[in-house]
């Protein structure tokens, strides 16, 4: 018997990189997991590598009309024990190539559509479920070129804590995962020489000296997602080799 043994849990972003690891995780440790994506060879790859009984689909977090159909998707499973909030997307420029199209598109897949996944699945959520949200580090880290993308994940950070308040009368926990440098492949809007100069610039700050895994941020989010952390609410978790501790 695993932890998620007898759980259903929806996990958007989840074909790739830090989704996808929690997803074979929570598999192998007894859940039925579904899981969002947008690009068709990511899709793919996770109709691959995870169980016959996984719900694999593609959902555009840009299209508020796309919450209709998440819904109905999770409606195959008879509801949600846990639910991890993780696709997003993330984009730099300077203050002054900053425009409307460009904020209001990383807001809308990254501040808006979770909180407008959750408002229409809080009803198909069970006594006790666990939702989790991925923000970043970069609400933290002052990044001169980062500041939309930082303030979507600040966003998300204080839509946790009210959620939480809001649902934990019904013994919903809410919590936040904040990955650091975590090697997946987020950062490849980058050029490679600017992605490993910016990789190798965090790293030189890190207690640990290194990036990490999407296993590893992945076990910090199951872990919220889990009974073991059922006195766990409004909290926000680290996974950042200690960048954010100074």
């Amino acid at each position: 018997m695993g932890r998620f043994s007898g759980k259903r849990i929806l996990i958007t972003g989840g074909t790739s990189g830090m989704g996808l690891a929690g997803a074979k995780r929570i598999a192998d440790e007894g859940g039925r997991v579904a899981v969002t994506g947008f690009s068709r060879e990511h899709l793919e790859e996770a109709a691959a590598i995870l169980p016959a009984d996984a719900l694999v689909f593609r959902n555009d977090v840009s299209d508020p009309d796309a919450v209709a159909q998440l819904v109905d998707e999770v409606r195959k499973l008879g509801g949600l024990d846990g639910l991890w909030l993780n696709a997003g997307y993330a984009q730099v420029g300077s203050i002054e190539d900053t425009d409307a199209q460009f904020f209001d598109r990383m807001m809308s897949a990254n501040a808006r559509a979770p909180l407008l996944q959750l408002a229409q699945l809080t009803d198909l959520l069970s006594p006790g479920a666990s939702i989790v949200l991925t923000s970043s580090t970069s609400a933290y880290e002052s990044a001169p070129m980062a500041s939309v993308y930082a303030a979507t994940k600040g966003a998300m950070i204080s839509m946790a804590r009210c959620c939480a308040a809001a649902l934990g009368p019904r013994g919903i926990r809410v919590n936040v995962l904040v990955p650091g440098p975590i090697d997946t492949n987020f950062r490849n809007f980058m050029p490679d020489d600017v992605r490993r100069q910016f990789e190798n610039g965090l790293v030189n700050q890190l207690p640990l000296r290194r990036v990490g895994t999407a296993a590893e941020a992945a076990a910090v989010a199951l872990f919220l997602l889990s009974d073991d952390s059922s006195y766990v609410t409004g909290s926000q978790y680290a996974v950042d080799g200690g960048l954010t501790m100074r």
